[in-house]
């Protein structure tokens, strides 16, 4: 937890650095509520995403869903020419959102609970697995829209999905919260969360207590899937168009904000909320690169400092968590002696 812990406030603290360091920097243009709304726009894409890969690495076994964004464009791509063949968009706006929308999210779990039977059925290493899958995924929606961009336009609904507003703030950041907080509960409540838990870190242990490991497996990235699913149905919702190759960069970043947010690589250890933080670091510092007028080049430099210190940060903890328990351990061992 004391891990956990760290990264939360060290998030909080980096929140406040950029907001603080970027009015400044800017003479207030930066605070703007413009500017706000224009970046708290940009995560919940990229947002679901990271938390599909937070929870394929709680599964433990080196989990890590590489399928993401390929998965998200296929659930666009898919569901966009579904719909389009059964609903004129400008005619009937609300029945083409809602097919769409549900399209999204039946294709991304469908992928997912592909990924998690090949995973835990044939025992295929999970980020060899979601590696073939990506290209899988992607030669799919490659064929399917013959390397062309499909147009979804902008009916009204799933327009406003994606650029509305909700008392100032994006329909779809509301959304990534309110999905956020869900699986935030379910984790820390329910029986699924604490399985999920104990499989990624004592996979042992876990199988002496009787848990249904390939379901545990197949839930989490069927999960992972829904959450690329509807990661799609915003990235059309705000773009009109959805294509094959669109964010070729996600993947990394979302590694990234999994890092960042404190995420054991090894299995067991994650929390919603963290990631939810490291999403909102990650578009901060991007958006004020951006904002003072620095190249990509730069953020790309900015992005691998951010990596490396928080992997520090984490190896520092996990550290400190080790002579913790090993003081706790030597403590009775010396009140004996001294008896």
């Amino acid at each position: 937890m004391r891990k956990l812990d760290r990264s939360f406030s060290l998030l909080i603290v980096l929140i406040a650095v950029l907001l603080t360091f970027g009015g400044i920097m800017s003479g207030g243009g930066y605070l703007s509520l413009f500017n706000l709304q224009s970046m708290t726009n940009q995560v919940p894409e990229i947002g679901l995403l990271a938390i599909g890969v937070m929870l394929a690495m709680c599964a433990g076994e080196g989990g890590i869903d590489l399928s993401g964004i390929a998965m998200a464009n296929l659930a666009g791509v898919a569901s966009g020419l579904f719909a389009l063949s059964l609903f004129p968009v400008n005619e009937m706006p609300v029945a083409f959102t809602i097919t769409f929308v549900v399209g999204c999210l039946v294709v991304g779990t469908a992928g997912g609970i592909l990924n998690g039977f090949i995973i835990s059925k044939m025992g295929i290493t999970p980020i060899l697995c979601t590696l073939g899958t990506q290209m899988f995924f992607t030669g799919i929606t490659v064929v399917l829209s013959d390397g062309r961009a499909v147009r979804i336009g902008a009916p009204g609904p799933l327009y406003e999905m994606g650029n509305g507003f909700l008392l100032g703030v994006p329909w779809s950041f509301v959304l990534f919260i309110l999905v956020a907080v869900v699986l935030g509960v379910v984790l820390r409540f329910t029986r699924y969360g604490v399985k999920l838990m104990m499989t990624g870190s004592n996979q042992k242990a876990a199988a002496f207590s009787g848990f249904a490991h390939g379901r545990i497996i197949i839930t989490t990235y069927g999960i992972s899937g829904l959450l690329a699913g509807l990661s799609g149905a915003i990235i059309a919702a705000r773009n009109v168009n959805v294509k094959w190759d669109y964010g070729t960069t996600y993947l990394l970043v979302a590694i990234l904000i999994a890092v960042m947010a404190g995420v054991k690589p090894e299995g067991g250890y994650g929390r919603v909320v963290n990631v939810v933080l490291s999403a909102i670091v990650l578009q901060l510092m991007t958006s004020l690169l951006n904002f003072i007028g620095l190249s990509n080049f730069v953020r790309d430099l900015a992005w691998g400092a951010m990596l490396i210190f928080f992997l520090f940060v984490n190896r520092l903890a996990l550290v400190e968590h080790f002579a913790v328990l090993f003081a706790s351990v030597q403590s009775p061992r010396a009140s004996k002696s001294q008896s």
